[in-house]
């Protein structure tokens, strides 16, 4: 008993002692889901995860190998802050390939997207200012924005992404930034429609509001053509095309999908007086981004394997989305709907009116599938008013047979909720 009142009065001291910051500060919903979803026998549409069997194992190896023997001591040593640059020149050269006018100077490499926008977070955001997300959107933005002190203007999506004929009455309110993910969303799926990026940029142009433009799955794509990014649109308002000098759009993206999560390999793409300020704030974090995990991207990545890797990765994907809407269509009640998206990872379940997707994740692990309920996915303001009708499943990573059975699962917890429903409204 004593020790315990020792322990509670220690634990007192140090909330006591927290930055202020830190009240806004919540766990990863979906971090904390992939604890419970580690049993083997669950299946598991829960995490944004790339598929397992599909990692370039043995390019690793043979790439690991060969950089110690070669250039161990480069590899091993303290790096620049703003990233290795053959790799910088790597990426600025392949996004060249959707238009994007970038070169290394640009190019600023961090530890995952997710540092990319804290950096951001940081460097724009003071506490109470405003940002303009989708509704739904990325959790791991609201939890990096929040951790600055952000408040949100929420947009909704439909099939088509953003809607920008809801968007300047939001815009009036003068938010810092606004974050989007136009290519295939995280949660949703969607995908904005080229007509909405050109009124998206457009309107930020009117009222001059910077854009982040958050791309991580853009090469994952399985049908249909290619979209100009928000950030190519964007050069088409400068008065002087001179590069990346003048632009108002940020790009991110990262190699976590493509190549491997466990690199931590993300990046930023700026004009330079951008970069340069993210670099400093980016030393007072961790001085640079892994020199070896660097190295090591470049290495595998070169002489087109990054290439033949996504073209892989596309059609295993596509098989797995296509096994899923399939097995949604059987199994599914038809008072459920859901996204089919172009590409990506995800797609979003809406549930009928008075379902409880916080509920039915209960009831799911009971046959052993998992998801992730929308609301986490939703800024504060909006979860009591739509996410809980929603919920969001990864289709890459489990393999077609376990995806068509996990359907199968989750669809009998839907039917019990569903009943039960139905019972309490007949009473």
């Amino acid at each position: 008993m004593v020790r315990q009142e020792r322990k509670d009065a220690m634990s007192i001291a140090w909330t006591s002692r927290y930055a202020l910051r830190t009240k806004n500060i919540k766990s990863s919903a979906i971090r904390e889901l992939l604890k419970i979803t580690q049993r083997p026998e669950v299946i598991s549409f829960a995490g944004g995860l790339p598929a397992n069997d599909v990692f370039p194992i043995e390019r690793f190896e043979e790439t690991c190998k060969k950089v110690l023997e070669q250039n161990a001591v480069m590899a091993l040593q303290y790096g620049e802050t703003e990233g290795y640059k053959p790799l910088r020149d790597m990426i600025a050269s392949r996004i060249a390939r959707y238009g994007i006018k970038a070169q290394a100077e640009n190019v600023l490499i961090t530890t995952g997207s997710q540092q990319a926008l804290d950096l951001i977070g940081k460097l724009l955001i003071n506490s109470g200012d405003r940002v303009l997300v989708e509704a739904p959107t990325y959790l791991g933005a609201l939890q990096a924005f929040n951790a600055y002190g952000a408040e949100y203007l929420s947009v909704p999506c439909d099939e088509e992404g953003l809607r920008t004929d809801l968007l300047e009455a939001s815009l009036r309110f003068g938010p810092k930034f606004m974050y989007v993910l136009p290519n295939f969303q995280n949660p949703a799926g969607t995908t904005l429609s080229e007509d909405r990026r050109h009124t998206l940029v457009s309107l930020a142009n009117k009222y001059g509001i910077p854009i982040v433009e958050d791309d991580p799955y853009g090469q994952l794509r399985y049908e249909g053509e290619h979209l100009p990014s928000l950030v190519v649109l964007d050069r088409e308002n400068l008065p002087h095309d001179d590069g990346y000098t003048l632009g108002n759009v940020i790009y991110l993206s990262t190699f976590s999908k493509t190549l491997a999560p466990g690199l931590r390999l993300g990046w930023i793409v700026a004009p330079p007086e951008v970069i340069a300020k993210l670099v400093q704030l980016k030393q007072g974090a961790d001085l640079h981004t892994s020199t070896f995990a660097q190295v090591v991207a470049y290495e595998v990545a070169r002489d087109n394997f990054l290439d033949e890797h996504v073209r892989k990765l596309r059609d295993i994907y596509r098989e797995r989305r296509d096994v899923m809407l399939a097995a949604l269509a059987q199994y599914f009640p038809s008072q459920v709907r859901w996204t089919r998206p172009k590409g990506g990872l995800f797609l979003w379940v809406s549930l009928p009116e008075g379902m409880d997707a916080n509920y039915l994740f209960r009831e799911a692990l009971k046959h052993n599938v998992a998801f992730v309920p929308g609301n986490s996915f939703f800024a504060a303001s909006d979860q009591t008013q739509d996410g809980r009708r929603h919920l969001r499943l990864n289709f890459s990573h489990a393999r077609p047979d376990e995806i068509r059975e996990g359907i199968r699962r989750l669809s009998i917890a839907e039917k019990t909720q569903l009943e039960q429903l139905r019972s309490v409204r007949r009473t």
